[in-house]
């Protein structure tokens, strides 16, 4: 990369938002945890200290050495960020009088900082600390407040350093990304010219020079990921490239030879293993979701493993996962943020399995996989695609795996997802699915009692998949998709619609 932003991880869940912001105009990003922090070269355009849930005033709270950055390279500390500088350098930092955690609203703002200029009286912000900053040392100079906190934002003079008390990168502070931008451009000075083109170009050329003439494995999934994967990898390796597509036993219905069909016009060398019978055994008596993941993680290695000794010479596994997965398993790129859940195609390979692993979206967030796929030529129904978790219906099967249950679901998702397509609502939805519930319930069909399974549909709308909320569904389409759901699938009686939004759900059940 000719240019980057370097973001330093003190913990905070919003720090990938950061990232992703920074993108958005163009720019590329990095995310490093404050305790293994990145050489800083001629790349590095400017730097952004991230918020923590840690406080500046407590005994072990994360320390950074700005020697090498402040003053030297444009600096923006966000919330934990902007305390640590004022607070390091001479300022005071006292805990709130007053909870400040959500939405306010500048009340003076000075146009005259390149920082500020252009943001609005009463622009809305986003708040989340728990202490403030209740003194400057002399040569911070006050460029914003609110109401209830004074020093909303500082500029050191002389400097191009900056802190601010409020997140920019959330959605709710509504000309947070008119200030990132200030910063970005105005102040980092860069040029915009990290574009999905530009990424695949650069991609392409760096999996040239990691892997050479070695072959490379690569498990697709039918899904927008592995596929835009698979194309970077076919680009940069051609005939190399050997692609694996395993029916788990836990995918849609139909979708093992239907995603075969669609990959044999993509000129990817692919392989098609039934497995079904080996998954469902591992999986067999498995109740708890974590357990289920490993168990569906262990078992995709093991067939992988037993696919690679067949190719030979193979010296790489390449996978699909993309930034979301790697920040809710094991925190942004290793840093102090805390882990949601794990994904089983995060993290390193047993050591049985003698592959290296080449991840090349594994810093893409899913909208942005789909603008890189759509430089490369991908048709958009392959990008429109809804996402599909890597364990498949695994973890939409709430409780122990069976076969028959495996049935069920698949073909109450099959009901569900057609449905949306025939009334075209699939387009407005960003994930769709059907859970099955470990519970039965009482019904009636005819003459006749049933004591039968219920089911919940699932359809959100996202951007990236970090926050979701819950698609407003048309109440005459669910009592559609309800009634032939009870009506033509066996072993259902009950059909809810889940409601929930994400935070504090997470868009799967487990």
């Amino acid at each position: 990369m000719k240019e980057k932003i370097i973001i330093i991880d003190f913990g905070s869940q919003y720090t990938q938002l950061i990232g992703r912001r920074v993108r958005e105009l163009n720019v590329y990003s990095e995310i490093h945890p404050y305790n293994n922090p990145p050489e800083i070269d001629e790349t590095v355009k400017g730097v952004i200290l991230s918020g923590s849930p840690h406080s500046v005033l407590e005994q072990n709270a994360p320390q950074f050495d700005l020697s090498a950055i402040k003053g030297k390279l444009p600096l923006l500390g966000v919330c934990y960020g902007a305390q640590y500088m004022a607070h390091h350098y001479g300022g005071a930092v006292m805990p709130s009088k007053i909870r400040e955690y959500g939405r306010a609203n500048l009340s003076t703002v000075s146009q005259k900082n390149v920082l500020t200029k252009g943001l609005t009286l009463y622009s809305q912000v986003w708040m989340s600390h728990g202490d403030t900053i209740s003194e400057v040392p002399n040569n911070f100079e006050l460029i914003a407040s609110t109401e209830d906190v004074e020093v909303a934002a500082y500029h050191i003079q002389g400097e191009n350093t900056f802190g601010i008390q409020f997140h920019p990168e959330v959605y709710h502070s509504t000309e947070g990304l008119e200030l990132l931008k200030n910063f970005i451009v105005h102040v980092c000075a860069c040029q915009q010219n990290w574009t999905p083109s530009a990424f695949a170009e650069t991609t392409i050329q760096e999996l040239k020079d990691k892997i050479g003439s070695d072959k490379v494995v690569l498990g697709l999934s039918g899904g927008v990921d592995s596929t835009v994967a698979s194309l970077l990898l076919h680009q940069a390796i051609g005939k190399n490239l050997y692609c694996i597509f395993v029916d788990n036993g836990l995918l849609r219905k139909n979708e093992f030879e239907s995603v075969l069909e669609q990959y044999k016009h993509l000129g990817l060398n692919i392989k098609g293993v039934d497995a079904k019978q080996r998954f469902y055994d591992a999986l067999a008596g498995i109740t708890e979701p974590e357990e289920k993941r490993k168990a569906i993680g262990k078992t995709f290695i093991e067939v992988f493993d037993d696919e690679a000794h067949l190719v030979e010479d193979v010296k790489w596994l390449a996978q699909g996962t993309i930034y979301p997965d790697v920040i809710e398993s094991v925190s942004a790129t290793g840093g102090p943020s805390a882990t949601i859940k794990s994904h089983h195609n995060v993290g390193g390979l047993p050591d049985f399995m003698k592959l290296k692993v080449v991840e090349p979206l594994r810093l893409l967030f899913k909208d942005e996989v789909r603008r890189v796929g759509r430089s490369l030529g991908l048709n958009e129904e392959l990008l429109g695609r809804h996402p599909f978790p890597g364990p498949g219906l695994g973890i939409r099967i709430l409780g122990d795996i069976t076969a028959e249950k495996v049935r069920i679901l698949q073909e109450v998702d099959a009901v569900f997802i057609d449905g949306l397509k025939k009334e075209g609502l699939y387009g407005d939805v960003w994930q769709a699915g059907a859970i099955l519930l470990p519970v039965k319930s009482v019904g009636v069909m005819g003459d006749e009692r049933t004591y039968e399974s219920a089911v919940a549909l699932r359809a959100v709308s996202s951007t990236d998949g970090m926050t979701a909320d819950w698609c407003h569904l048309p109440y005459e389409f669910l009592a559609k998709t309800s009634n032939q759901i009870i009506n033509k699938v066996k072993g259902v009686n009950r059909v809810v619609y889940d409601i929930s939004s994400k935070p504090p759900a997470t868009i799967e059940w487990e």
